[in-house]
Parts: structure tokens; C-alpha cells; sequence
């Protein structure tokens, strides 16, 4: 018998994705599939439109909007399944785009976590910014991807179609072991959105696991659904949950150095923004570094830390990508990842 999947599409205020995307996700040829919708307390009519129009669709309504992070535990302690499908609800699937990674991950049962190809909706022949083709992170705690540097998205060349491991995968279209999932304790919920996935799929290096990309499955994301690139509060979650991921996963001699090196790398990049006239960059990193702050000096941090750490992870660059990019000039992972 062929493994249950479990596709789990996290929606607040998203009518109009769910009208958009959710027929491509039910064509899905997969067999052995369940479709879920998990609202967090949407103020919209999505859940009235699904009962209407998508009767066959499973809802689970959370009590309050908790984020991606408590969003998704909330809801997955409720699914029974053997593979999570975590599929934002902006996000367009190509036909038989469930096959290829449940296929691999069969293969290898080490595999927790796998990520199909992510393309942009409105530009197909980019990769997405999101997720392009698997998750890497540089020396000091920076993520980009295998087809995406910071703002830079490359063109699909077929440049990265090999599977491959990779340091983390996209929460935005996110296979995982229901097993493992709720092993590692789901999603750091104090993170509440943004840099989440990163932080469990290190979690579950960590622990032994690997985490892969698998672009024979696409599929196309809109991005920015829910806060825009450039958003202010998207700012402040992403370098506060970057400094906490790194101060949990870590090793403490490490720890001890790099964080405030990438304190200074992060002063130096507000300070830019402000000069620049990106007022709200400033002090959303300003926020950011106080929160984290907050955070370190707690006595009672709500966080979910590593239980194991004797796994050593993929998809790490021993450099600086901020270096090979904004300084060596370098726009595309095959180049960065060839520097020194």
C-alpha cells in the first residue's frame, strides 16, 4: 500500500488563493491523499466558501490566528497520516507533483523532510523566491537557496534539477514524516512565522536526519501572500527568529563568538538601510535585536531546543554569502558556492 499524504493548506484570509489554487491541489493525481484546510480564525468568508464549494475538503478552524509556527502544530496534532503536505495556499501545483518525493523519500527513510522546485507564479521561468531549488546557510547564519541570492532570482536553466540534499526546505510547499514532526516537537512556536522550517530542519539534521530537494515535482508560489517582501513586521521576524535559531542550534563554544560578530553584521546592514533612507528596516532590526535580547536574558525561554545534536548537517557554506555577493559580486549559487 502506497503512503498516506496528508496535504495541510494553512489559510488566514485567503479566499481568494483557495478559489484560485485549491483545483490544481485537488487534481492532484496522488492517490492516497487527504486534502486539509487549517484556518486560523479567518475574518474573511473562507471557511463558508470551502463548505459551499469544497465540501470534500477537511476543515480545522483554530480558535485565534496563531501564526505558521502554532498554526500548523495546532492543526497536525488533529491529522493522522504518514507524510505532512505543508502547502501554502498561494501556491499553484503541477500535475503529478507528489509522486517524485514521496518516491525519494521511500527510497531512504533517513530522509525527513523534501521540498519540490519552486518557481514563481507570475514568471515561470524564475525560480522562486521563497524556495527555488532547496535552502542553504552560509558561516554566519544567513539563509539562500539554490537559485536565489537575497533579491536575485535565477532564471530555470535546469541548472539545479538534481535531487540533492540541502540544509533546509521550504515551508511555503514542505513534505514531512508525520513521525518526525512530532519527534523534533513540531515548530518553534515562539517564532510564530518566518524561519521556522529552517529551524526544524536543522533540528532534524541534528538528530540524524537528512533534508532534501526534489525538482522533478514543481510548483509555482505567488509569494508574499500573506506580508509582503519588504514588510516591516516580515523584517523583524526574520532576524529575530534568524538569532534565535542560531543561539538554540549552535554549538555554545561557537555560539559564543559568532553571535555577536553577526550582531555587528546585522548593526552594519540597519545602518546601511537608514542611510539609504529604509527607515523601517532600521528599526524593525533594532526591534529585532532588542526582542532577541529579550529572549537570551529569559529565564523561561519558550522555545523548542535540539534534544540530540549528533547529526552534522548538508547544505552548509563554510563563507559568507553577504561577501561573495555584495562584494565579490557574485549573483548565483553555482558561483558562491565555488568561492572561497
Amino acid at each position: 500500500m502506497i503512503p498516506s499524504v496528508a496535504i495541510v493548506i494553512l489559510n488566514w484570509n485567503g479566499r481568494k488563493f483557495l478559489e484560485k489554487f485549491l483545483p490544481s491541489v485537488l487534481a492532484s493525481t496522488y492517490t492516497n491523499k487527504k486534502i486539509i484546510v487549517a484556518d486560523n480564525a479567518s475574518s474573511d468568508d473562507s471557511v463558508s466558501f470551502l463548505k459551499e464549494h469544497y465540501p470534500g475538503v477537511v476543515i480545522i478552524q483554530n480558535s485565534s490566528n496563531e501564526g505558521f509556527a502554532k498554526g500548523y502544530n495546532t492543526a497536525l496534532k488533529q491529522v493522522e497520516t504518514d507524510y505532512y503536505v505543508l502547502l501554502n495556499s498561494d501556491v499553484e501545483v503541477a500535475p503529478g507533483w507528489i509522486e517524485p518525493v514521496i518516491s525519494l523519500m521511500e527510497t531512504d527513510k533517513r530522509i525527513a523532510a523534501c521540498q519540490p522546485k519552486l518557481l514563481a507564479y507570475n514568471n515561470k521561468q524564475l525560480f522562486e523566491y521563497a524556495g527555488a531549488s532547496g535552502g542553504w546557510l552560509d558561516y554566519f547564519g544567513y539563509p539562500f537557496m539554490r537559485g536565489r541570492i537575497f533579491d536575485h532570482c535565477e532564471k530555470d536553466t535546469g541548472q539545479y534539477d538534481d535531487a540533492a540534499p540541502c540544509f533546509w526546505a521550504s515551508g511555503a510547499a514542505l513534505f514531512i514524516r508525520s513521525a518526525v514532526f512530532h519527534e523534533l516537537k513540531g515548530f518553534d512556536e515562539y517564532f510564530f512565522a518566518h524561519q521556522e522550517e529552517i529551524d526544524l530542519c536543522w533540528r532534524a539534521q541534528l538528530a540524524g536526519y537528512k533534508i532534501y530537494v526534489q525538482p522533478a515535482s514543481v510548483v509555482y508560489h505567488v509569494g508574499g501572500g500573506t506580508l509582503p517582501k519588504g514588510n516591516s513586521l516580515k523584517t523583524f521576524l526574520n532576524f529575530r527568529n534568524n538569532l534565535i535559531m542560531l543561539s538554540k542550534n549552535l554549538p555554545l563554544a561557537t555560539a559564543l563568538w559568532k553571535m555577536p560578530a553577526r550582531i555587528l553584521l546585522d548593526a552594519l546592514s540597519a545602518w546601511r538601510g537608514l542611510f539609504s533612507g529604509d527607515y523601517g528596516y532600521f528599526f524593525a532590526l533594532c526591534k529585532a535585536h532588542l526582542h532577541y535580547t529579550g529572549w537570551l536574558l529569559s529565564s523561561k525561554k519558550q522555545s523548542v531546543f535540539p534534544d540530540k545534536r549528533g547529526g552534522k548537517p548538508a547544505g552548509f557554506f563554510k563563507g559568507s554569502v553577504i561577501w561573495a555577493h555584495f562584494i565579490q559580486k557574485k549573483k548565483t549559487f553555482s558561483e558562491i558556492i565555488g568561492s572561497k
